[in-house]
């Protein structure tokens, strides 16, 4: 009847039609122009045929049903004027309309993952049949826009105004029972008999059992609105609207379109997602998913040229070292854990039996897999069996002396052909090298903290690492479900590296007046999740000093505060941040035992004896500019430098690593945004204060050239 590339027309007994989505040469199917295209094709032959088709099921040839758009598609859409992206919209929700109106019945058989424009097909049909432990969802918010082929309009018809509230406004996947709870799947089967339940709904409904197209009739109308449930979406979105507004559009969506009729409201749904597109959200979650893909590639090179890791060992345990080996241990790598000391060997198993019981009590870990997992981390005070280690992960204390004797004592142990990998935060892994061996096999391979939670693994690759080396590393980081970015020695790396001037730029503001509670609000309302004081606090004011010194110290005068630095006082004074219970700020425990963060007198007044001139108001503006270009100019820095290859691994770093606003695409992306010759009109404004503000010369001609960071990597 219709064969294309993306998907075919099957007839079938009975006078029923397969609808099958089977793209060629891929392993997924998802809903791209070329898609849409061949389903308004077969749509057609449907219709043209319609006399002698008395149903269709949908189905799918892939493990998973339709995964959803083409996202790498979105990039050029949403560069169009408005009324183009409004047409080009309103065109392919026509489409899935279409399906939905085709005079006879329809059955979707969702044997996997259906997700955005997947579960969109599936709600433009008259049943859906779902497979057990399959996930479906509209996750169209996280990229800062709404479902658009008609799941804005169709969920809450079929599900209620409440359900869809939920699922569009947080954009989370659902798993098959609770879809089916929720109204959004009307069956839920085994896979292996998923077909015949879709097909034996369709013959009911050609023999009367089910009336369809009273069904129809109801959805095409309009639908009764939750008003409590409403108010609660409204005033969850507004808490993000003003990063992430998509969430809030979809809300006042369903409040201004619930009473229309259903072809109304499809027509405002093409409008609202239009307006979205223009977001500065959408441009910059659109472009992390583009990096985020980009990411996945690399790594899946990086595990190509890997050795196998079948065993690792972790050298120093306590809280980082339990992180590691329990992270390490639930993703199936064994491992071994040493230290010197029963107390820190007991803290490590604590942190692990810790994260099991999180993960038993999320339901991601059934007891038994937890106890195998538990057996599978070897706590030890010796290096007995470190020679069958295909990697060792030394986690201990970080000094540089410490570090390169053990070191060297952990090298005359393991195999001539294990890596040995540093896990430091600011550490010369050249240093590190000069008392091995085997300086080609060792690397530097920075966890961030807390390990479990945190996504980012820094590979550091010394002079002399060898490209297995720093692959095998990055591909055990993907074993144990982190992200790697390989980068190049030099002090800090990239992520702390690029910290490093922002947390400079702040405290010269706070010695040159400014309130530090201020500037903790403007840069959290920029969109960091926590303000530069607060951060402090959290990182430690010992530790965070100790890394100020150590990175800025390889920068030279660039980095060179020549100031006392509020850190330095607060360390003087005891206060160290939460951990000592008082820094920038004071804490207390909540009736859950976590820190609570308070404002505190004492340190404003140990601050202000660092501020010369007195107090100073420094307008929202000041503050933003003082602390970001800073971190731009260093980050093309590491980009120029080649600490990394590409302008997406910068950004990706950030914002895996430090948390940088995700509405705002990385900080390269960000600079792209505002033009880079805006940031050198800004800079030009602080070039006095401090060299923090001077750009390289490379970004001037960058600037010049009209070129900007992503669009000269592509």
């Amino acid at each position: 009847m219709f064969q294309g590339k993306t998907l075919r027309l099957m007839p079938l007994d009975d006078g029923f039609v397969e609808l099958c989505f089977d793209r060629t040469d891929e392993s997924v199917n998802k809903l791209d122009q070329l898609a849409i295209d061949e389903l308004r094709q077969a749509v057609a032959a449907l219709m043209s045929q319609a006399a002698g088709v008395r149903g269709l099921l949908v189905s799918s040839a892939k493990d998973s049903f339709i995964v959803g758009a083409d996202i790498f598609e979105f990039t050029a859409l949403f560069e169009r004027a408005e009324g183009e992206i409004e047409a080009q919209v309103r065109d392919q929700g026509a489409v899935i309309a279409a399906l939905s109106q085709l005079p006879f019945p329809a059955v979707a058989a969702i044997n996997g993952t259906a997700l955005g424009g997947g579960f969109e097909v599936a709600l433009a049909c008259d049943h859906r049949v779902l497979a057990e432990r399959v996930t479906v969802g509209l996750p169209e918010v996280t990229l800062g826009v709404v479902p658009a082929y008609g799941g804005s309009t169709r969920l809450p018809r079929i599900a209620g105004s409440t359900v869809a509230l939920q699922w569009v406004s947080t954009g989370a996947p659902h798993k098959a029972d609770a879809a089916l709870a929720a109204g959004a799947v009307d069956e839920l089967v085994g896979s292996e008999v998923l077909r015949a339940a879709a097909l034996n709904w369709l013959r009911g409904a050609v023999d009367g059992c089910h009336d369809w197209r009273a069904r129809r009739t109801a959805l095409a109308g309009p639908t009764a609105l939750d008003l409590v449930a409403l108010e609660q979406a409204r005033a969850a979105a507004a808490r993000t609207s003003h990063h992430f507004p998509a969430a809030a559009a979809f809300v006042q969506f369903l409040a201004d379109t619930a009473g229309w009729p259903a072809h109304a409201a499809l027509q405002e749904e093409a409008r609202v997602f239009t307006r979205l597109c223009k977001t500065e959200a959408a441009h910059s979650l659109v472009r992390l998913f583009v990096n985020d893909q980009f990411l996945k590639k690399k790594a899946k090179s990086y595990v190509k040229q890997a050795r196998m890791v079948r065993q690792a060992a972790v050298l120093g345990a306590g809280i980082m070292g339990g992180g590691i080996a329990c992270t390490s241990a639930v993703r199936g790598v064994p491992v071994l854990m040493k230290d010197i000391g029963q107390a820190a060997l007991d803290i490590g198993m604590n942190e692990a039996d810790k994260l099991l019981a999180k993960q038993m009590a999320s339901g991601r870990l059934q007891p038994e897999q937890a106890r195998q997992v538990r057996a599978s981390i070897c706590p030890q005070l010796d290096f007995s069996g470190f020679d069958a280690a295909d990697i060792v992960v030394e986690a201990i204390v970080e000094n540089l002396a410490v570090k390169k004797r053990v070191l060297a004592e952990v090298e005359s142990l393991v195999r001539d052909d294990a890596i040995i990998a540093s896990n430091t935060s600011s550490l010369s892994i050249e240093e590190m090298a000069c008392g091995l061996r085997r300086p080609h096999n060792f690397v530097g391979m920075h966890f961030f903290n807390p390990v479990p939670q945190m996504p980012l693994v820094e590979v550091i690759r010394g002079p002399q690492t060898l490209p297995v080396a720093a692959a095998t590393a990055a591909g055990y980081a993907v074993a144990m479900g982190k992200t790697p970015i390989v980068v190049q020695d030099c002090p800090g790396f990239l992520v702390n590296r690029v910290l490093t001037p922002y947390l400079l730029a702040f405290l010269r503001l706070v010695r040159d007046g400014a309130d530090f509670q201020q500037v903790d609000r403007v840069m959290e309302t920029f969109g960091w999740p926590m303000g530069p004081a607060y951060l402090s606090d959290v990182v430690g004011m010992d530790t965070l000093m100790h890394v100020l010194h150590v990175i800025a110290g390889g920068y030279g005068s660039r980095m060179q505060a020549g100031f006392p630095l509020a850190v330095e006082l607060l360390v003087e004074k005891g206060r160290l941040g939460q951990k000592s219970g008082a820094g920038f700020y004071r804490y207390e425990n909540d009736a859950k035992g976590r820190p609570k963060k308070l404002p505190d007198e004492a340190s404003m007044a140990l601050v202000s004896a660092l501020q010369p001139d007195g107090p100073k108001h420094f307008s929202d503006t000041d503050i933003v500019d003082r602390m970001m270009l800073p971190m731009v100019l260093e980050a093309a820095r590491c980009l120029d430098e080649a600490v990394v290859d590409s302008a997406i691994e910068v950004d990706m770093g950030l914002v895996l690593g430090l948390g940088f606003p995700r509405d705002l695409g990385g900080v390269l992306h960000w600079a792209d945004r505002v033009g880079l010759q805006e940031i050198l009109r800004r800079c030009e404004r602080y070039k006095a204060i401090s060299p923090l503000y001077e750009p390289a010369q490379a970004f001037v001609q960058r600037a010049d050239a009209g070129k900007g960071f992503h669009n000269a990597s592509r």
